[in-house]
């Protein structure tokens, strides 16, 4: 029984490279590949092999738990997003163990809070951070008075003078939907208002940056996550006397969806006369239906589902829809025979799906498979196929 995901590797290869250049000609530098997570569905250790292979230096993990399988199959450097807390019992553990497993130069800690800065100060052996700026996604990070605050702190400024804290830049998560707080970008006028945002941080940390000396000065770089390509290009003109390093994930790996084809196989197919009773629920199919078993269930990512953001009119009326189907015990599975998505049986068992065929349909063999549009985010796959 597999659930497999198949790879054009030449279209999908030839993607990544392709972003990576256009992203290299607009910020001087190549792309932060981000490879957290599942690892977007191919698994974090092939992302950071196929990372090696397309000549990134830096990629970036979610969590301090991700690093060890990230490191193994990458040479450059590995980003934590997730900001370090040494208040968090078990992930202090955590980055412990990995300062003794793993080459520590070779680990990048996101610092958002004071309190986690002068836990790495006055801690034991040299660290390399970036320092979160507090954007308009609200979740962590330092505002404006506190960043500049903790930069002229004594301890903060001998840390760094020493090289005991080396500060790799300034680190912006921004939102996916366009910012609608406009305090943030008081004073900016042009570009879209993720590009607003960004200039007033970059002015910010190019102003304070431009006044250290020293081989250990604060990198004048800003880390940016989720800003499209011409957004890029719009801050780079702007901010011309910055480095600027675009983290992407979701549009480098899953950028070129026609090369990738997530399918269940086969596993075994029931003609049931009418009446019959199937699966755990015992429920009941169409009149002279076809049972079909395909590999891929919940432990797979089949039938999960995140809450939608229910943003627009057909967001909406699409979610009541489904809540009405639900409510009525049918929905559609994400697996599709013969050019139509096939209805579950009942809900997805781990690791396989039942799903209905109607009176009329093409019956397929054992081993025949059925393909599925998938979220690639809540994916797990029992195998990647094409990238060997």
């Amino acid at each position: 029984m597999s659930y497999t995901l198949k790879v054009d590797a030449t279209k999908w290869r030839d993607h990544l490279s392709a972003m990576n250049e256009a992203t290299k000609r607009t910020t001087g530098a190549n792309i932060v590949g981000v490879v957290k997570g599942n690892g977007y569905g191919f698994g974090q250790s092939l992302l950071a092999g196929e990372a090696d292979r397309l000549g990134l230096a830096t990629v970036a993990v979610g969590t301090v738990f991700e690093i060890s399988d990230v490191l193994a199959g990458f040479y450059g450097d590995v980003i934590v997003l997730e900001p370090f807390e040494p208040r968090d019992t078990a992930a202090a553990t955590a980055w412990w163990m990995a300062g003794q497993r793993h080459d520590a130069s070779r680990i990048v800690r996101t610092v958002a809070s004071e309190a986690a800065l002068r836990a790495l100060i006055d801690g034991p052996g040299a660290v390399r951070i970036l320092l979160e700026a507090k954007t308009s996604m609200h979740r962590f990070g330092f505002g404006e008075a506190d960043l500049l605050r903790l930069l002229a702190d004594p301890a903060v400024r001998g840390a760094l003078s020493s090289g005991h804290a080396q500060v790799l830049g300034l680190s912006l998560h921004l939102p996916v939907a366009q910012p609608a707080d406009e305090v943030s970008i008081h004073g900016v006028a042009n570009g879209t208002a993720r590009v607003r945002e960004v200039t007033r941080w970059a002015g910010l940390w190019q102003a304070e940056t431009a006044v250290w000396s020293g081989s250990h000065a604060p990198a004048s770089t800003v880390w940016l996550s989720h800003l499209d390509d011409a957004e890029l290009a719009a801050v780079a003109r702007t901010a011309d006397e910055l480095a600027i390093r675009a983290r992407i994930g979701t549009r480098l790996w899953l950028g070129k969806r026609a090369a990738l084809t997530a399918s269940g196989t086969v596993l075994a197919v029931h003609p049931l006369p009418n009446g019959s009773h199937v699966g755990y629920q015992q429920r009941t199919g169409p009149k002279d239906s076809t049972l079909v078993v395909v590999s891929g269930g919940t432990a797979h990512g089949i039938g999960l589902s995140a809450p939608t953001p229910a943003a627009s009119l057909r967001q909406r009326a699409v979610t009541a829809g489904t809540g009405v189907l639900d409510a009525a015990g049918r929905a559609l599975s994400p697996f599709s025979w013969a050019g139509k998505q096939r209805w579950f049986a009942e809900p997805p068992h781990q690791h396989h799906s039942m799903l209905w065929l109607p009176r009329g349909c093409v019956i397929p063999a054992v081993g025949d498979v059925f393909p599925a549009e998938v979220r690639f985010t809540t994916s797990r796959f029992d195998a990647v196929l094409g990238l060997d």
